[in-house]
């Protein structure tokens, strides 16, 4: 009585560990965005991101210095901290971008989508901002203000005025 006990007992325990080494040596690991590009504190200066989706893209704290990023997708990417001192960002799409805290002095946005972008606390001394679209983006008033006095340019993709965008009067 005491045997076919133990031999039920230890058949059900054996089944319950073959499923469970089964589900463990089959099971493939799931990645919730396998294409995630995350650089960051990365010293990537001086390099080329032309025309690539870096759709949602990490560069926080980047050292991103000259760098090209000329019609690329950077879309929800976070820019957190980076440095784009003479970055190229023209044709870039920006669209609800975390830029906040970011240096881009001397930078080309020429003709850059940032709309819904979060630009708190960001530098955009002698940018280039020709046909930029800062429509509906957070940026320090006094950053508008110091980037009205040169706003200019209609953006080709969106078709609103860079004034416009900036609430120039």
């Amino acid at each position: 009585m005491f045997k076919s006990f133990f031999r039920r007992i230890f058949s059900v325990l054996m089944i319950i560990i073959l499923a469970i080494a089964w589900v463990l040596l089959d099971a493939s690991p799931v990645l919730a965005q396998e294409s995630t590009i995350n650089h960051t504190y990365g010293d990537l200066a001086n390099q080329d991101f032309s025309h690539q989706n870096l759709k949602r893209g990490v560069f926080a704290a980047a050292n991103l210095r000259g760098s090209t990023f000329e019609g690329a997708d950077l879309s929800y990417s976070i820019l957190t901290e980076g440095i784009l001192l003479n970055a190229n960002l023209s044709d870039a799409n920006l669209t609800g971008a975390l830029v906040d805290r970011v240096t881009l002095d001397f930078a080309n946005l020429t003709n850059a989508i940032f709309v819904d972008a979060i630009a708190t606390r960001t530098r955009f001394y002698d940018t280039i901002i020709t046909g930029a679209d800062f429509s509906d983006a957070v940026i320090d008033s006094y950053q508008v203000t110091l980037m009205c006095k040169y706003a200019d340019g209609v953006n080709p993709v969106t078709g609103v005025a860079t004034r416009d965008s900036l609430g120039c009067h």
